[in-house]
């Protein structure tokens, strides 16, 4: 059995980092080669994860994490997670930071070790709607 309570894990992650803005509390989650595969993209080591998380947070202000759903394989070795993201746009997307609230979804999957340490995450998210939305040009007022 990989870990009996892998969802608290994974929702205590959710909690301490994303919610508290807090890219250093990595260390009490993810194993040392920690990858995170988001969009088709790699980012090896913890450190680079940490460095990742800073940019991210920076590009949306006042980030909040809300969990809709989260669930694990029999054996706790995988977690899944539906979530929703709420904050201002700071540039995210290479937009213009204008401020404006934002709003996205995205799933993620987890590989948990048997000690508890996150090992993997694959994310996606609907960035393409978001950047539709912060790209579109204001509706007209009449």
């Amino acid at each position: 059995m990989a870990h009996a309570n892998a969802v608290e894990i994974v929702e205590a992650f959710w909690a301490q980092v994303w919610n508290a803005h807090d890219a250093e509390k990595v260390d009490d989650f993810v194993a040392e080669d920690f990858v995170i595969t988001s969009g088709g993209v790699r980012i090896e080591g913890r450190e680079n994860f940490k460095t990742w998380i800073k940019g991210f947070l920076d590009q949306v202000h006042d980030l909040r994490l809300e969990v809709v759903e989260t669930f694990q394989s029999q054996d706790g070795s995988r977690v899944a997670s539906r979530w929703r993201v709420h904050g201002r746009n700071n540039g995210v997307l290479g937009t213009e930071p204008d401020g404006r609230p934002i709003s996205f979804t995205g799933t993620a999957v987890w590989a948990v070790r048997e000690d508890g340490k996150l090992l993997h995450n694959w994310v996606e998210r609907s960035s393409w709607e978001l950047y539709r939305h912060l790209t579109a040009p204001p509706a007209p007022t009449h």
